[in-house]
């Protein structure tokens, strides 16, 4: 939950200070239990928010371990790694085709525009800082929340093994669309071909009329992702069998979410834990692939894809 660059911090949903000591938190807790309980009137979201907020500090040591994992005072600690590149992987099984940096597009955004944010002149000994991060404007924030989205999408897919490809960063623009424009991944399969949006809104997420609704959630984009798959499968001479936005668990209200069609379009909306089971048994409506076609469609990408 806290994990995200975009999520409040365990301190922010009590109401205290980070600084708080731990009578004060013990008190911050109950009143905010009070507030946001069903029963009452509460929010049953924030409700949930709140009681894995109280998980996370409500002890000494479970305290320490968050501060220093998030920067907060000093308990703050330089070793953390958690928004910085993923380490090499040393599993040798059969993995996915791959090819494209996952979330390289928005990481590289993010490293630019930290550091003109930060101010010419001035050297940032890490931009992954937590502390930084944290007090950095939304749309920095954004795009590190979106990049990470991208790389677990990456390391779920790659999994699948051998009978997949997987292509991700694929350049979407067109001659009238956004010169920035991207789908974040494609992936091809026995289940079908499949164009794959990885989000991290910071919070709670619904689906209404074939759309996400959401206090982080901006634009339409389920149907900016259906546009751009249309558009690829134009300049590609293929046809997706569906489209899938991967969202963080604790943000959707069923890990499993199969809306019907956009545009034509069988669309799913999941959560991270589903993406591989749905990847394997497909989305209902899709049309699966033979070998043979899986082959040509391949082929047919190969050629046609560009990288953002």
């Amino acid at each position: 939950m806290f994990d995200s660059p975009l999520s409040a911090s365990a301190y922010d949903v009590l109401g205290v200070a980070p600084d708080a000591d731990d009578e004060a938190l013990r008190r911050a807790y109950r009143l905010r239990l009070r507030q946001t309980h069903p029963d009452t009137g509460g929010d049953a979201a924030v409700f949930i928010q709140v009681q894995r907020a109280w998980e996370l500090v409500g002890t000494p040591d479970a305290r320490a371990a968050y501060d220093r994992g998030h920067g907060f005072g000093e308990r703050a600690a330089p070793e953390w790694s958690g928004w910085r590149a993923p380490a090499a992987r040393t599993d040798t099984r059969p993995r996915a085709r791959s090819y494209g940096h996952p979330g390289g597009w928005r990481r590289e955004r993010y490293l630019d525009l930290i550091r003109e944010w930060a101010g010419r002149g001035v050297t940032l000994e890490d931009p992954y800082d937590p502390a930084l991060v944290r007090s950095a404007p939304q749309h920095l924030r954004r795009l590190l929340a979106d990049a990470l989205a991208e790389e677990e999408t990456a390391r779920i897919v790659a999994d699948l093994g051998m009978g997949y490809t997987v292509w991700h960063d694929v350049d979407a623009s067109g001659r009238d669309a956004d010169p920035d424009a991207k789908v974040d991944h494609i992936v091809l399969g026995p289940s079908g071909l499949y164009g794959v949006l990885s989000e991290d809104f910071g919070g709670p997420v619904r689906v209404r009329r074939g759309e996400l609704l959401g206090d982080g959630v901006t634009g339409a984009p389920i149907a900016t992702l259906v546009a751009r798959m249309r558009g690829l499968a134009r300049a590609a001479g293929v046809r997706f069998s569906g489209a899938i936005v991967v969202l963080p668990d604790d943000d959707v209200m069923q890990v499993i979410d199969e809306i019907g069609k956009v545009r034509g379009t069988p669309v799913a909306v999941v959560g991270r834990s589903a993406l591989a089971t749905v990847l394997r048994r497909g989305i209902t409506g899709a049309r699966a692939m033979g070998g043979n076609e899986v082959f040509d469609v391949r082929t047919r990408l190969q050629h046609a894809v560009r990288f953002a």
